[in-house]
């Protein structure tokens, strides 16, 4: 049983760097071509940010492969042995904060090293070493506040029912819709200043869409997010009653009124077409499939570890193994995600026009150094989104893409 565990682990790392070394080659030889959608100096830099990213994200993938060793074949046996304590719900707790304490310090220098290098080498990142720390300090707060809670319930849940992951999956399905409820108006004003739109020309039409789309907020907001960093972006946050619109300081700057209102009412689509809980749904089937996998994990297993079948062993290896299932499943949530962002833009051209949309999309591509071209394999792996070359061609604009016709051709070869 060891030896499929780690096997399978194996294999989802194997894959994950493959699909990264592909990303890799390819990106290397879509930068030579003729650029499309961003200037020739953007095109160079989103090529040459997107290998950087992928270099350290096989670095990272590799890190992760050893600290699973580490865990399986001796981490977990000796974290469980130095926590002599008789109280098992006070043992899951200080058991899996440790353990993701752990997980979290070694994944600490990669953070680092994008924030503070390449993340400031591309004109992104803003951040201080002060404002780091702060994000650390609250960010770890509210994990061993809140998250020891859901750890502390969910043993709970373990200790008390037969089918307790039927149980602990209805919990913590409860519990992340919960957090979209409250997360606009109690967790993310700890890490961020919002205040009302001052504009009130802007505002009054983003109610108008806000209106036509049926869609009630608790207001509209703009998010101090240039204090971190340069990327643009928007978002409607929260569920029900918290429902708002954010607008971070940098779109507004850079985008012009129809451009921001097109982006947003690409976003209106979204809600629209009730996307937002398809993706609920989605969600949900997903993290049932994970309880129902790791709830009737064999005794044998753990075993084999070296371990008793208890609560914390039971959710360490929820959190060890749940990676692989759900990259099993990004493909098939992937598309559906690229098949809505298609109909989104459709809204959001309706909601001004093709041409605003179209514009603000370069504008986005261009400022956040998106590299427009990328492998099949990367698309069908991790894209959430259509390719941005394929949006804008929807959206009537011409592009003249020639030039990667024989590298498609190559890889579906």
């Amino acid at each position: 049983m060891v030896l499929t565990v780690g096997i399978i682990y194996f294999l989802y790392i194997l894959i994950k760097v493959y699909v990264s070394v592909m990303e890799i080659g390819y990106v290397a030889k879509a930068k030579n071509l003729t650029p499309v959608i961003l200037s020739k100096r953007a095109y160079i830099e989103a090529a040459l940010y997107k290998i950087a990213k992928e270099r350290m994200d096989i670095l990272g993938s590799l890190v992760d492969y050893i600290i699973f060793i580490f865990w399986v074949g001796y981490g977990l046996r000796w974290l469980d042995g130095i926590i002599d304590i008789d109280n098992e719900l006070l043992k899951s707790v200080l058991f899996v904060d440790i353990f993701i304490v752990i997980n979290y310090i070694v994944s600490l220098p990669f953070e680092v090293y994008e924030k503070f290098y390449l993340d400031k080498k591309y004109g992104f990142s803003n951040i201080t070493v002060k404002l780091f720390i702060q994000d650390m300090i609250k960010t770890a707060l509210v994990f061993l506040i809140f998250g020891s809670l859901v750890i502390c319930a969910v043993s709970y849940i373990i200790m008390t029912f037969d089918m307790w992951w039927l149980w602990s999956f209805v919990f913590i399905f409860v519990v992340i819709v919960g957090i979209n409820v409250i997360y606009p108006t109690f967790i993310a004003p700890m890490f961020n200043k919002f205040t009302p739109l001052e504009n009130e020309d802007l505002k009054s039409s983003i109610e108008a869409l806000m209106k036509k789309a049926g869609l009630k907020s608790s207001g509209i907001f703009t998010m101090d997010a240039s204090k971190r960093d340069n990327r643009l972006n928007a978002y409607f946050g929260g569920l029900g009653s918290s429902k708002r619109v954010v607008l971070f300081d940098t779109l507004i700057e850079k985008l012009t009124k129809h451009e921001l209102l097109a982006v947003l009412g690409h976003e209106l689509g979204h809600f629209k077409h009730k996307d937002i809980l398809k993706n609920i749904v989605m969600m949900g089937v997903l993290l049932f499939l994970m309880f129902a996998i790791f709830g009737n994990l064999p005794l044998s297993l753990f075993a084999d570890f070296g371990l008793q079948k208890t609560p914390y062993a039971i959710i360490a290896f929820f959190l060890l193994l749940s990676p692989i299932v759900a990259f099993v499943f990004m493909p098939i949530m992937g598309l559906l995600s690229r098949s809505n962002e298609y109909a989104a833009d459709k809204y959001g051209s309706e909601c001004e026009n093709e041409v605003a949309l179209a514009e603000a999309l370069e504008k986005l591509a261009n400022e956040n150094k998106s590299f427009p071209r990328s492998h099949p394999l990367y698309i069908f792996f991790y894209y959430t989104h259509p390719p941005l070359v394929e949006r804008l061609k929807r959206l009537g604009k011409k592009i003249d893409d020639t030039d990667n016709e024989p590298m498609r051709e190559n890889c579906q070869a």
